[in-house]
């Protein structure tokens, strides 16, 4: 493990364990118990927002050493409406056949809890999603593979067979679930650098030519 301020990641998703470990730092996991439910009428910005402060709030109480807590909470997003994990596998393929050949959304809200002084700061990723045209076959094949079903929008981004997106000029990680680039420049306003090179392990490891790294990390907003 690497020297440096200990990161509590609020989650218990393999993909953000994934994710934030291109960052090098000491970290480890707590999911916490928050209620995950829309307010009626709430923008699905202020949603993951709220989500992400919730479950940096919530994990407080499990932070032995830990000296930042970090939190995500990330919604599918296509014609207003929020595309949470389906129901079941009809579920998952009525998400499916609605998002495909269309371009939706993924907002994901990032939170960042420093334990010693309260101090909250978050941030707001937003990326446009083209998924391709995929067959009717396909998607029942990726259905009967059971990996949709604990996804948002009943997809992963990044499955090797299914493949639903045919290009992107956004951040790959955030449709993941937690947005490195953005979290690098949320924790550098904390005094907490990365141990290693974000951007660089983040686009060797997705296989993903990022052209918006750059333009996060000087502090531009992307989406």
């Amino acid at each position: 493990m690497s020297e440096g301020p200990v990161i509590l990641l609020a989650s218990n998703s393999p993909r953000r364990r994934e994710l934030i470990a291109f960052g090098n730092w000491t970290f480890r996991v707590s999911a916490p118990d928050v209620d995950e439910s829309q307010h009626t009428g709430e923008p699905p910005a202020n949603y993951v927002l709220r989500l992400a402060e919730a479950k940096a709030h919530a994990s407080l109480a499990n932070t032995g050493h830990a000296q930042v807590i970090v939190a995500a909470d990330t919604a599918v997003v296509f014609d207003g409406t929020i595309h949470g994990k389906p129901k079941d596998a009809a579920d998952a393929v009525h998400m499916l056949k609605r998002l495909r050949a269309h371009t939706h959304q993924v907002y994901t809200g990032l939170a960042a809890l420093k334990t010693s002084t309260g101090q909250l700061l978050t941030d707001l990723c937003m990326t446009d999603v083209p998924m391709r045209n995929y067959t009717d076959a396909a998607i029942e094949a990726y259905v009967q593979s059971g990996d949709p079903l604990d996804k948002a929008g009943a997809y992963a981004i990044q499955h090797p067979q299914f493949q639903p997106v045919e290009s992107m000029s956004g951040c790959f990680a955030s449709v993941m679930g937690l947005p490195m680039c953005h979290l690098v420049r949320l924790l550098a306003r904390m005094d907490i650098s990365p141990n290693a090179n974000v951007p660089a392990n983040c686009q060797t490891s997705l296989h993903y030519s990022c052209p918006v790294s750059s333009a996060i990390l000087r502090g531009e907003q992307v989406g």
